[in-house]
């Protein structure tokens, strides 16, 4: 094969692996185009209610700060596992010691000395035998460490009793029956009371604005601008795609954003917090570009695309909405 054939077939790979670099970038355009981030609070791993904007309901959140039951227990699992399979210190020294002993056993064999050469005298017996009572003083001790770091504890343990508990109960009522009308009464920990609420216009006025300068800010790359209309964890994962899209080079632009149907999911209180979910139908163009040359990447600088999410936003009560998040339409 000549080198002219080389060199063009090494254009070729060259040009396919960057055409394979850029798929997963194309995915990530757009604020929400990364799948569903945020929370919705107590209803993260619940669906939104479907609504005329959004028959089939959202997408399930990919990331987020507020893990399921499905989540945790796997990871529990894992870390349970991992401690199992742990080698333990203690039976590593054992191990370790008992080969030393062995290895110079042997070492006396193979020199002509006899296993036990350094047994020649009284005093090299005596010196052998504390020489294993130190040892073996120290394995125990080790062991015993480790088993009782081993040992489950008690939730409870080392933590004040109720004061109550020193008072006089009625007979037949043990500690730990008596912690456990304790936690019927309210001490362990429940899930929070949601209740639904009534939004004005000015909510969902609310609502259309943030749509756009959401969108805006992130197209800008404006963190301050962001900071303000969101919450802390969106402004997390905002910041994080954005981190990435400079490192590659690119930028993402979002403008003309027009909101064409909404419908509210679901509205409700919880503890000082309200949510809303809404499901939104907007228009907007949508391009990704090389930073350097200016040259569109993904999407089309001209021609406006259709979207439909699940928008949620939350407020302390009294205070002012922010994104909260975002799920794509199932």
């Amino acid at each position: 094969m000549s080198l002219i054939s080389l060199a063009r077939r090494g254009r070729v790979v060259a040009v396919l692996a960057g055409a394979l670099l850029l798929v997963p970038v194309i995915a990530e355009a757009r604020p929400g185009g990364k799948g569903g981030f945020g929370s919705r609070g107590s209803r993260t791993e619940s669906a939104p209610a479907r609504t005329n904007t959004a028959p089939n309901g959202a997408q399930p959140f990919q990331r987020s700060a507020t893990p399921s039951p499905a989540q945790a227990a796997p990871a529990a699992g894992a870390a349970a596992a991992a401690q199992a399979a742990r080698p333990s210190m203690a039976r590593n020294l054992m191990m370790g010691l008992g080969a030393g002993l062995l290895g110079a056993g042997l070492f006396g064999m193979l020199s002509g000395a006899g296993f036990f050469s350094g047994l020649a005298s009284l005093a090299g017996v005596f010196g052998f035998l504390l020489q294993l009572a130190l040892i073996g003083g120290a394995i125990w001790l080790a062991m015993r460490f480790f088993r009782r770091r081993s040992e489950p504890q008690l939730a409870g343990a080392g933590a004040p009793m109720p004061r109550d508990m020193d008072r006089p109960q009625p007979a037949g009522m043990t500690t730990m029956g008596r912690m456990g009308a304790m936690a019927g009464m309210g001490g362990a920990t429940a899930a929070p009371q949601t209740t639904p609420i009534e939004l004005s216009g000015d909510d969902f006025g609310h609502f259309e604005r943030l749509l756009s300068e959401v969108n805006t800010a992130y197209s800008n790359e404006d963190e301050k601008g962001l900071r303000e209309r969101v919450t802390p964890e969106m402004f997390g994962f905002f910041d994080e795609d954005l981190s990435g899209n400079a490192q590659k080079g690119l930028v993402d632009r979002v403008s003309d954003v027009k909101l064409l149907q909404g419908d509210l999911a679901e509205a409700w209180r919880e503890g000082n917090l309200d949510y809303a979910t809404v499901a939104m139908r907007f228009s907007l163009i949508n391009a990704l570009y090389e930073r350097a040359s200016g040259k569109v990447v993904e999407g089309d600088a001209t021609v406006p695309q259709e979207v439909t999410e699940h928008w949620t936003f939350v407020r302390p009560r009294g205070g002012a909405w922010k994104l909260s998040g975002i799920q794509p339409a199932a």
